[in-house]
């Protein structure tokens, strides 16, 4: 099978962390190619990719010249899982709402999985992450449904309802995130097939 018939693509924001993605899936044999964050869908689709993930990024969702991504992205009916910024823009896009959080969050953080839902199958219920944002989901739509929480973040990982989209607050491409190629294994394996 050509490496392109599984390709996954990588949407970059601007994270410091966006070519560590790349490393992580590739480390679990699956191709990918990072993208810049202003395709349109159609150049997206056009590429026929297995999954999509959005990087984290410096900015915040709710300023005026905040990149995004062309919100057809969501429509194509592949899967996407959203990390930091990438998250915060998945949620904001499909109806919830970002604001700054309480604290700037930088470093590890207790996390507690609510759900244990395809993303996290075989996951602990409960350890550490890795955090690094000023900004966080707030609310949901019901169109979401939480899937773990930190004592400062309630909702630091999400899965919409109807669509395949994922949601983590948190690094798992990071070694400070222990079990994050757990998850990363899971997208890849479980939800992109």
């Amino acid at each position: 099978m050509p490496p392109d018939s599984e390709l996954v693509l990588i949407v970059d924001f601007g994270s410091q962390f966006g070519q560590l993605i790349a490393r992580r899936v590739r480390e679990l044999n699956v191709f990918c190619q990072v993208v810049r964050h202003d395709l349109p869908a159609d150049r997206l689709r056009a590429l026929n990719p297995k999954g999509i993930i959005l990087s984290g990024g410096p900015a915040s969702v709710y300023e005026p010249n905040a990149p995004k991504p062309d919100p057809g992205l969501f429509d194509l009916g592949v899967p996407v899982l959203g990390i930091c910024y990438g998250m915060q823009l998945a949620c904001q896009a499909l109806g919830g709402h970002v604001a700054p959080a309480a604290a700037r969050e930088y470093g590890r953080a207790d996390l507690t999985v609510t759900d244990p839902d395809a993303l996290f199958n075989g996951y602990p219920a409960e350890t550490t992450v890795w955090m690094s944002h000023g900004d966080q989901v707030q609310t949901v739509a019901g169109d979401f449904v939480p899937l773990a929480a930190t004592h400062t973040c309630p909702v630091a990982a999400v899965r919409h309802t109807t669509r395949p989209v994922f949601g983590l607050q948190f690094h798992p491409e990071v070694s400070h995130t222990p079990h994050g190629n757990l998850i990363l294994r899971n997208f890849l394996r479980d939800v992109c097939g």
